[in-house]
This record gives structure tokens, C-alpha cells and sequence, in this order.
């Protein structure tokens, strides 16, 4: 600690790691050096709803590639194929510009565990109305940023209110659990709960079959039959 004088002026000044504080007689101004903010953890609940949640670390590794780790500033949606006005979004576009919806889903996998979680994010029909889907498509296949893919029934996205995640128990996603978006696909094994998604494709190709799906596993995926076709 230093005190100066400056005539009828008391300057004292404080050195306190990165903190430096100048005070001034009144009337003087008042200016201070604070170190950045750091970020903490984010805090994810445990708990909903009468309901005890998984955590997002009890998922297990098993992507093809490893985690994506996908800048959020260059990151892009977008939805071709089968529509009237094709679409690119940012992600703050996806995130900002359409109605959030809460759901709590247990993942299950072919592996043998599973993961209830509360998943938020954006219905699928809501941007595919954006985009105007046309009448002959029959077939919704998402894309991944690691080469992934698989498809559903138009049909079973609409009525089923399916949603692509962005955040999983009040904590943004993180990216080995597929940030940016994931796709909540209720009723179906893990794997075609798509991660990392980068684009949606309408099709009229009602045989498209997958990753996994060339690999000899069910197109359908549902959870109350067989993964292996």
C-alpha cells in the first residue's frame, strides 16, 4: 500500500494481485483494473419433476470419429433436398428465432445402458415448415459434421413432436455429447439419436438406410424390436 500526496490531493493506491484501486479526494474520478471474469462449471440438475436424472457424464464414447468440436460463430444448419426454399441457420438463428420445448427421454443403447435426461430444444417440424416440404417426400435423413447419418419417416417426425436438443439438464450441451444438436429420437435404440447434426435432407427414398443401417442394424430402430434386422 502506497499514500502520496499531492498537495491538498490524497492518492492511495492498492496492489492486490490484478486488482488495482486509485481513490481520489471527491469530486475526482474513480478508476479500477479488474482481471477477466473466469467461467465456471456449468451446474446441471439432477432432479424433474418427480423424476431422478442421469448425469451428462454417465453417457459412454462409441461415435465413429470421437467428439466434434464445432465453433459455434461458424456453425451451420441447413435443410435441403425435398423443399420449397432451402434453409441455412446459425445457431443462434435455431436457437433464437424458435420456440424452446422440454422434454425428459431415456436413451437407450444397443450396448446395454441407457441415460434419462432432460432434454430442451427446437421441434423438427418447425423448421421444416419453414422450409416447405414438398409432397413427395417421404423420407427426413439428418447429416453429422463426422459423416453420420440415418433417416426417418417424415411421418414419425411430425407426429411424435421430435426435437433436436441443444441443452440437456439446464446446461448447454457439451461437445462430446453432440453440440450443437442432437436429435431426441424417442422411441428408438441410441443410434439413431444422431449427434452433431449439420444438415436435414427430404427425400423420396423410402430404402435410404444409414451408418449403422448398411452395417446390418434395424432402419426403424424401435426400441420394442430387434436393432439387428
Amino acid at each position: 500500500m502506497h499514500c502520496i500526496f499531492y498537495g491538498r490531493y490524497l492518492a492511495l493506491v492498492i496492489s492486490l494481485s490484478l486488482v488495482v484501486c486509485v481513490f481520489y479526494a471527491p469530486g475526482s474520478i474513480i478508476a479500477e483494473e479488474l482481471p477477466a471474469a473466469v467461467p465456471l462449471k456449468q451446474v446441471e440438475i439432477r432432479h424433474y419433476e418427480d423424476k431422478n436424472l442421469s448425469s451428462v457424464d454417465d453417457f459412454r464414447e462409441n461415435s465413429i470419429k470421437g467428439p466434434q468440436f464445432i465453433d459455434r460463430k461458424t456453425y451451420a444448419l441447413k435443410i435441403t433436398g425435398l423443399v420449397k426454399s432451402p434453409k441455412s441457420y446459425t445457431y443462434d438463428d435455431v436457437i433464437n428465432t424458435h420456440k424452446h420445448y422440454k422434454k425428459t427421454v431415456t436413451l437407450n443403447c444397443v450396448e446395454g445402458w441407457s441415460v434419462t435426461i432432460l432434454w430442451e430444444g427446437i421441434l423438427i417440424k418447425d423448421l421444416l415448415n419453414e422450409a416447405g416440404v414438398s409432397s413427395k417426400a417421404k423420407t427426413v435423413i439428418f447429416h453429422a459434421y463426422d459423416g453420420y447419418s440415418t433417416s426417418f419417416p417424415l411421418e414419425y417426425l411430425i407426429k411424435n413432436d421430435i426435437i433436436m436438443a441443444f441443452r440437456m439438464n439446464d446446461i448447454v450441451m457439451p461437445p462430446e455429447r453432440g453440440f450443437p444438436l442432437q436429435l431426441v429420437a424417442e422411441s428408438k435404440w441410441g443410434y439413431k439419436w444422431i449427434k452433431w447434426i449439420a444438415g436435414i435432407e427430404l427425400s423420396d427414398d423410402v430404402h435410404y438406410k444409414g451408418y449403422w443401417e448398411r452395417r446390418g442394424y434395424s432402419d426403424t430402430g424401435d426400441l420394442d424390436k430387434s436393432f439387428f434386422e
